[in-house]
């Protein structure tokens, strides 16, 4: 009988133990929340603060004061702008409405060129680096 005794001690110190330790680590976790969520809250502040800043300096109050201040620009004025109809007219149009695209038939051009010519002259054609012998 006190084996048994001696065992169900042991087994009540060691499930006292186990449940400490499992508290003491939700205290841990719970302390390590409390502090991100402090961090988290510290975080927005600053950057509602810096939010802030910005706008101010943004401000277009702010801004014509700074540009009257340090440049010399004049205000624009309503005089400024014209109608549509004063804008020059249309350059004349080179191509007529049924002709072929002149630079759609040069590329064609160039690529039959290509074409009927061998490999070799393709590349000089193109520009590219002849590749060796044994690669082909």
């Amino acid at each position: 009988m006190r084996i048994v005794h001696l065992f169900v001690i042991c087994a009540l110190i060691f499930a006292a133990s186990y449940v400490y330790r499992i508290k003491m680590e939700s205290t841990v976790r719970t302390e390590r929340v409390l502090k991100l969520r402090a961090d988290i809250r510290e975080q927005r502040d600053s950057i509602a603060a810096l939010r802030a800043e910005w706008a101010k300096l943004e401000s277009p109050r702010r801004l014509q004061e700074l540009a009257s201040r340090h440049l010399s620009l004049r205000p624009i004025e309503a005089t400024q702008y014209d109608t549509l109809k004063n804008l020059p007219p249309r350059p004349p149009s080179f191509v007529k409405p049924g002709d072929p695209d002149p630079i759609g038939t040069m590329i064609d051009s160039v690529d039959q060129e290509a074409l009927a010519s061998g490999p070799q002259e393709q590349e000089s054609i193109t520009g590219s680096v002849p590749s060796p012998e044994g690669a082909r």
